[in-house]
């Protein structure tokens, strides 16, 4: 066997190890077999919050040791199937079962990370909020790309995509949007891209075709459940009614259905429009609102963890975090990892994996 195979073949053990370590192995299995039985009891449901947490708890852990079972089946395979393509003189099997292998290695490694995520909003779901910055039909048009890129990241991931809110531009675009993903781990593998976002391109709205810089901020926080206890007054609130905007015709509501929260002690404010009843968008910006101010918490939380950290500058609101050049050249970069990518359209198009698991790494990184 090639030292190139051995050399892969070490790594994929190694990542798996290191992945049963974190997970404790033993005790997970145990675990698991636990939640099972748990999860079979009739009586369960009669507690709907102890019902919930069974479930995402058992469902989180088959995610990883099926992974991980799987992982090293996948390697036993591909290794018997290299031995005997090496024995057949079959070159053409060999490079696909070694391309195979580099699959294997990629995935054995962000499962690796993924088992890194224990924050305890982590496994949450998310919300996630994109503003037009200045610049009119540019930035708005840039915003609606970027929400496109995230669109298409959730369904390549199989998360379950809802809209909560839309603000469409005045000739294109969008001014704001948020959506909520649903998901494993949507917020641990989202909580990265929360900043701003640049683009630099040759303008379709410009008839000098001209070169044009836009920016768009992302914002990303987690959904909270029951289990989460987040307080704030009433009388901290100020909250607006609005008439919803939309696409025209049988999509805009006829009554001030959408609602504006706006936590006054913070500035933070949340809006809701997806539903034409106002007691629905009200409880939704409610969630919301809960959601933003669990976020601060964790935004305070790690500050006070990584006041050390000269790398914690880069991350939080209102900091560029990410080029996407598309004139002259074609290159997005990540200012804070410096990871680049050279197929922007395809980043676009929701390649943005290896932005993601970069970000995570230099964020774990600097709390441990």
């Amino acid at each position: 066997m090639s030292a190139e195979t051995e050399h892969k073949a070490d790594a994929i053990r190694s990542s798996l190890s290191l992945l049963r370590q974190h997970l404790d192995w033993e005790k997970s299995q145990a675990r698991l077999a636990e939640l099972q039985v748990l999860a079979e009891d009739q009586n369960l449901w009669n507690n709907q919050q102890k019902a919930q947490s069974v479930m995402r708890e058992k469902n989180s852990l088959e995610v990883m040791i099926n992974a991980v079972n799987e992982i090293a089946k996948q390697l036993d395979d591909a290794l018997e199937m290299i031995a005997m393509a090496e024995d057949e003189g079959d070159d053409d099997l060999i490079a696909e079962t070694m391309q195979q292998l580099t699959e294997l290695e990629h995935l054995a490694g962000r499962k690796q990370l993924e088992s890194l995520l224990s924050g305890e909003a982590d496994n949450n779901d998310c919300f996630i909020e994109i503003n037009a910055g200045a610049g009119g039909t540019e930035a708005q048009d840039w915003a609606e790309m970027l929400v496109r890129m995230y669109y298409r990241w959730a369904e390549q991931h199989s998360y379950k995509i809802d809209y909560i809110e839309e603000s469409p531009g005045e000739e294109a675009g969008v001014k704001s949007v948020t959506m909520r993903f649903s998901g494993e781990r949507a917020y641990g593998w989202m909580k990265t891209e929360s900043g701003v976002h640049r683009l630099v391109r040759i303008s379709p709205y410009d008839s000098s075709a001209r070169r044009h810089t836009s920016f768009a901020s992302v914002w990303v926080y987690p959904v909270v459940d029951d289990t989460i206890e987040v307080e704030f007054e009433e009388k901290d609130l100020r909250i607006d009614t609005y008439r919803a905007s939309g696409a025209g015709g049988q999509h805009v509501n006829k009554t001030d259905s959408a609602i504006r929260i706006t936590h006054i002690p913070t500035g933070i404010v949340v809006q809701c429009q997806n539903d034409r009843s106002q007691h629905r968008n009200r409880a939704t910006a409610y969630n919301m609102l809960k959601a933003r101010l669990y976020e601060a918490e964790l935004q305070r939380r790690e500050a006070e963890a990584n006041t050390t950290s000269a790398a914690k500058t880069d991350i939080g609101w209102g900091n560029q975090i990410r080029s996407y050049v598309l004139h002259p050249y074609q290159m997005v970069k990540d200012l804070r990892t410096q990871v680049e990518k050279g197929n922007a359209q395809g980043v676009l198009d929701g390649d943005i994996d290896d932005f993601l698991e970069a970000g995570l790494a230099q964020r774990l990184g600097n709390t441990e």
